[in-house]
């Protein structure tokens, strides 16, 4: 099977099923990737471990921090407790909700993660139309990688170089 044909089938089959998990299957939320197709999760309970991806998803599904997922226990590991049996998108979290699967833990955070129009502070902004002026210069509009830390800038003012020096 060429690669094209498999990755199709494995895209196929991640965004086209929807499964309900079984008593041994745990659902949980990317916290981190240290690498090495490892993945750091956390159980609604607060547990953090890693999880392990099957050769079947690596190059052909990405994985981000705060996406959700459907793990496998593996009982012999002892820092990679779990691996990774299906990817969780928006539609199939909310057929698990529901069908009444879903953690009550992770209930605000299945609305808020999957929705990509959020501002640096994590508040929902509100739809602009395109030809809509802002009278401060604002960077909330841009894209925020989930994926990286984010910290608080502030731009200062210097009067040294200004105008007003010079005049």
């Amino acid at each position: 099977m060429s690669q094209a044909t498999k990755r199709k089938h494995v895209v196929k089959e991640v965004l086209g099923e929807y499964v309900i998990p079984s008593e041994r299957q745990q659902i949980v939320r990317v916290l981190g990737t240290p690498g090495n197709n490892l993945h750091e999760v956390e159980t609604p309970e607060g547990a953090r471990f890693l999880v392990s991806m099957p050769t079947k998803f690596r190059k052909n599904i990405w994985i981000k921090r705060g996406d959700f997922l459907l793990v496998d226990p593996i009982e012999e590991g002892e820092k990679v407790k779990a691996e990774i049996s299906f990817v969780l998108y928006k539609d199939h979290i909310q057929y698990l909700k529901k069908e009444g699967y879903w953690p009550t833990a992770f209930l605000a955070d299945a609305s808020g993660t999957q929705s990509g129009a959020k501002d640096r502070d994590g508040a929902q902004s509100p739809p602009r139309s395109a030809g809509e002026d802002n009278s401060e210069d604002s960077d909330s509009d841009l894209f925020v990688n989930t994926n990286r830390a984010n910290y608080g800038y502030t731009e200062s003012e210097d009067s040294s170089g200004s105008e007003e020096d010079e005049q």
